[in-house]
């Protein structure tokens, strides 16, 4: 089935949405443990115990949303998807912030892989998707109220219930 002919999202299209938006979450919030016990052992400190947990947790919980995010892009070609409400610019905003988001789910563990096991230095590249994140769920939540409470579609009703 191809993206755009369908009318809603499936049940698991849904339950994988909110799963990696609350584990996204997770890593926005504590994802500062790692930065400090990299930080603590290149100073040749021991870490905080409770950094040290936090830290373990952002490595599986991004290996976590990685999976999941491959899992979501190979349903979403499978069962597709329905076409975002809007035309023009509002459209193609929609498609490229979807678009982006995939991107960041898949490329932000990858850097924080590669930190691990390649080079420190990609570390950096891998800070990056902390405001990125930040900035496109702010976009993605507002384009979703807007829809929701100015254009009276049921945009944000189909994230909740099933097709």
């Amino acid at each position: 089935m191809a993206v755009g002919t369908k009318q809603g999202y499936s049940g698991l299209q849904i339950t994988l949405h909110w799963l990696i938006a609350l584990l996204v979450l997770f890593q926005l919030i504590f994802g500062e443990s790692m930065t400090n016990v990299v930080d603590a052992l290149e100073e040749n400190q021991t870490p905080d115990p409770t950094d040290q947990t936090l830290a373990s947790a952002h490595y599986w919980v991004g290996i976590a949303i990685l999976v999941l995010a491959a899992l979501r892009i190979v349903i979403r070609l499978v069962q597709g998807a329905p076409e975002p409400v809007g035309a023009g610019l509002q459209l193609k905003a929609a498609k490229a912030i979807h678009a982006i988001f995939y991107l960041l789910l898949i490329a932000v563990p990858v850097t924080g892989l590669l930190a691990v096991y390649v080079s420190p230095e990609i570390g950096d590249i891998h800070e990056i998707g902390k405001p990125l994140f930040i900035a496109f769920i702010v976009l993605h939540a507002l384009g979703a109220l807007y829809h929701h409470f100015m254009v009276k579609d049921d945009t944000l009703r189909r994230m909740f219930a099933p097709r």
